[in-house]
């Protein structure tokens, strides 16, 4: 049993130790980094953050993730909700077409859709703004909702829904006050995923945006100078990264613990 715990420490403090090191870079100076091998900063700095939360290109790169990730994960259950309904509670002619058709989607990669996506914004005007980009990760998502939500809701039986109706319910009211309060681990996770894809995603975001909407990752390959790569700034505009995803991760913890053992995840 002892050993059992020792090998799950090893293997936990193998799992930190990118975080760990990530964090003690992002403490130390570049000079520091480049030059010698320490465990834990020698000069301790937090130069690295305040050039982030001082300068508008680094704090403006992070608020517009925020702004497109956020209206891409609304919009994507909102669009997915009543599509995974449908899949979920009817059938129809091609309808196992259509939902292959829709992962289809997901399976492509974002590259091939580069350039059709930036001839069409440049010609409506929508380039360089966070709804370009939330609609485009859009088409990735959506897919993704569909699927995990069609799980769920194939787990809900359909007697419910007669019920609400023969109780005098009408669709809306069924669907919002009884139908998804049900489901509401499988929105968790939904969510969960819808904003880590957008979240991490940098072909598409990066080549749809130029000055107002920069993402974090983009204004990241700002660090490389002629004199090489300012990695205490770069490091601690990593670390920052973390932040978001892992508020995300706390606020439906436990309805991703469910979605994990309940649905289609």
């Amino acid at each position: 049993m002892r050993i059992r715990y020792l090998v799950l420490l090893a293997y936990i403090l193998f799992l930190m130790l990118p975080l760990y090191w990530m964090v003690n870079m992002s403490l130390k100076t570049t000079a520091e980094t480049l030059t010698t091998f320490s465990l834990v900063p020698k000069s301790l700095t937090f130069d690295n953050y305040r050039t982030i939360f001082s300068d508008p290109a680094w704090y403006s790169g992070y608020l517009n993730s925020i702004i497109y990730v956020s209206l891409n994960t609304v919009m994507s259950l909102l669009v997915a909700l009543p599509a995974a309904y449908a899949f979920s509670r009817f059938r129809f002619l091609g309808d196992k077409h259509l939902f292959f058709w829709l992962l289809t989607n997901r399976m492509a990669p974002p590259a091939v859709f580069l350039l059709p996506f930036f001839q069409l914004y440049s010609s409506v005007g929508l380039f360089d703004t966070h709804i370009a980009v939330a609609l485009a990760h859009m088409l990735f998502n959506v897919p993704l909702a569909v699927w995990i939500l069609e799980g769920f809701m194939s787990g809900v039986p359909k007697e419910i829904d007669e019920t609400a109706y023969l109780d005098g319910y009408s669709f809306p009211r069924f669907f919002l006050t009884i139908f998804l309060p049900l489901i509401r681990a499988g929105v968790g996770v939904t969510a969960f995923f819808c904003f880590m894809f957008s979240w991490v995603e940098l072909l598409l975001a990066r080549t749809l945006t130029s000055v107002n909407a920069k993402p974090i990752a983009a204004v990241m390959t700002r660090t490389v100078s002629a004199s090489g790569l300012d990695w205490g700034v770069l490091t601690a505009a990593g670390v920052l990264t973390l932040i978001p995803g892992a508020l995300v991760i706390w606020f439906v913890r436990n309805h991703i613990a469910k979605g994990f053992a309940l649905g289609r995840v």
